[in-house]
């Protein structure tokens, strides 16, 4: 099993990628992970994708169509979603067809403020419902105070988040393996 790693974060020292660096090192047994890197991304254009999709877009959207699931771990920029994570999904979400239909999604949010990024992941999930994505409701991984739970490497040293992260990637992949389940015999019924 695969997981993808999508940061909301362009930043070096973000402590959203570094909670996906954890994740990458807590992933389930049988289970890998990789890191997309959504900086040369760029903003959206109609015009653009009329030319045909940039290379990065293209990237991106093969990470996730071969990605068994999606972590996706996001700040809060003014009580939503930052900019930069709702530009790669516009890009990767064009039609013909968009790779997250299906999808096993878990959210993640790192911040120091008190409510962990909370607004952010609920504005995902409302973007999720339109593109079909299938996040995994719980447990919930809202990591407040986060600046206090890294090292200044960027390594996870917090015990609690440390076990909530591997909960989480847990039930991600239980989640996963229901889902592909279901979809196989879905496909069998088919005339």
């Amino acid at each position: 099993m695969h997981f993808l790693g999508i940061s909301g974060s362009l930043r070096r020292q973000s402590l959203n990628t570094a909670a996906l660096r954890a994740c990458a090192k807590l992933v389930p047994p049988g289970v890998t992970m990789d890191l997309a890197d959504i900086s040369a991304i760029p903003l959206y254009n109609e015009e653009v994708r009329e030319q045909g999709l940039p290379d990065a877009v293209h990237k991106l959207r093969e990470q996730i169509l071969s990605a068994d699931a999606i972590v996706i771990a996001t700040p809060e920029y003014n009580f939503s979603i930052p900019g930069v994570l709702k530009n790669a999904i516009d890009w990767a979400s064009r039609p013909p067809s968009q790779p997250f239909d299906g999808k096993p999604i878990a959210l993640i949010s790192a911040s120091p403020g008190g409510f962990g990024g909370a607004r952010a992941q609920y504005h995902l999930r409302q973007v999720f419902i339109y593109l079909n994505g299938l996040i995994l409701n719980r447990p919930e991984v809202m990591m407040s105070a986060a600046h206090t739970k890294f090292d200044a490497q960027g390594e996870l040293t917090d015990a609690a988040a440390t076990d909530q992260l591997k909960a989480l990637l847990a039930a991600l992949a239980d989640w996963s393996r229901l889902v592909a389940a279901g979809q196989a015999a879905a496909s069998k019924e088919q005339p």
